[in-house]
């Protein structure tokens, strides 16, 4: 275990170098600099001035001389700060990234327990109404733009029903009992945790009821149930574990994603998370916060598929990790 932990964290840096070069690269190659928005922000700066900020910045010089530079600051713990908001990159980051976990990592969660049990229900009766309404309802889901359903859901639960805020993070003013302050944060948690659960659940459950039906054809179900074995021991004893393997690696990538993939739902509802800010940084040049935002972004796929690749022999006693191997 120890070699495949260390292998794999050898490739997470040999990873996350090339992702920072070719990030960088690319904002690099982009029109403008930092330096050009100053002069379109202050019409009286000189040629001089901007010369100068230039050269203060090392914007002047070549683009991988740039880079090994930062790379050199990187390695240091310096990560540079952020134009935008004049504070250090990670100081803005972290907020940010614990506000996406928290509407990504709950929409992940209800999303996967219900599409779990809801593919397991249509693979055991196929081609049977129950499955055609499940694959209806899955088809729309996945069908269904995030903007669209998000519009939909503030004007019906916002703005005709009253029910919930339109958008935004909870306000958590001094004096409130946790009780209130518990409830608030729901409250504006609901409808974009219901967003990114809709447009998910539809995908988990498809992947889950494809992978349950291969499952069930297979030699060793039919033996079970010739044995006479009960019905809930063949599916959840023998099919369930088999079939969810597969759908571990569909559930690690898109979680990984869902860190920075969420922008529409955080744009829509004004929720201060990672996909905005990674965003709102590359309009604004914001290199050293577009590029960390990425990095981190890329990190979070990894770790992800990290814990699917140890899930895999919690599920499966077959699947040995290499270099744990007896």
């Amino acid at each position: 275990m120890s070699r495949y932990l260390a292998a794999r964290a050898v490739q997470t840096l040999v990873t996350l170098a090339l992702m920072s070069l070719a990030v960088f690269v690319l904002i690099g190659l982009m029109p403008g600099d930092p330096i050009d928005m100053m002069i379109s922000g202050d019409p009286q700066m000189t040629s001089e001035d901007a010369a100068r900020l230039r050269a203060a910045y090392g914007l002047d010089k070549p683009l991988f001389d740039r880079y090994l530079a930062w790379l050199l600051q990187a390695l240091q713990g310096n990560f540079g700060y952020s134009r935008s908001f004049n504070q250090p990159v990670l100081a803005v980051l972290w907020p940010r990234l614990l506000n996406t976990l928290l509407l990504a990592g709950t929409a992940f969660a209800l999303a996967t327990a219900i599409a779990l049990p809801l593919g397991i229900w249509a693979a055991t009766r196929p081609r049977s109404r129950v499955d055609y309404l499940i694959n209806l309802l899955c088809f729309a889901g996945i069908s269904a733009p995030p903007f669209w359903l998000a519009l939909l859901l503030i004007t019906l639960f916002a703005v005709a029903l009253g029910w919930l805020p339109a958008g935004g993070m909870a306000d958590l003013r001094p004096g409130m009992t946790w009780p209130s302050a518990v409830v608030e944060q729901l409250r504006h948690l609901a409808l974009p945790v219901a967003t990114l659960t809709l447009v998910q659940v539809g995908a988990y459950t498809r992947f889950m009821r494809g992978a349950m039906i291969e499952v069930l054809r297979q030699d060793y179900i039919r033996t079970a149930r010739a044995k006479g074995a009960a019905e809930h021991r063949v599916l959840w004893g023998h099919a369930f574990a088999n079939a969810l393997a597969p759908v571990l690696t569909i559930l690690a990538l898109s979680f990984g994603g869902l860190v920075s993939g969420a922008l529409i739902t955080e744009t829509m509802f004004a929720w201060p998370g990672m996909g905005k800010a990674i965003y709102q940084a590359i309009l604004d040049n914001d290199y050293n916060l577009a590029l960390i935002g990425l990095l981190v972004a890329t990190l979070a796929t990894i770790v992800a598929n990290l814990l699917a690749d140890l899930a895999y022999v919690w599920v499966d006693p077959r699947v040995s990790i290499a270099g744990s191997a007896p």
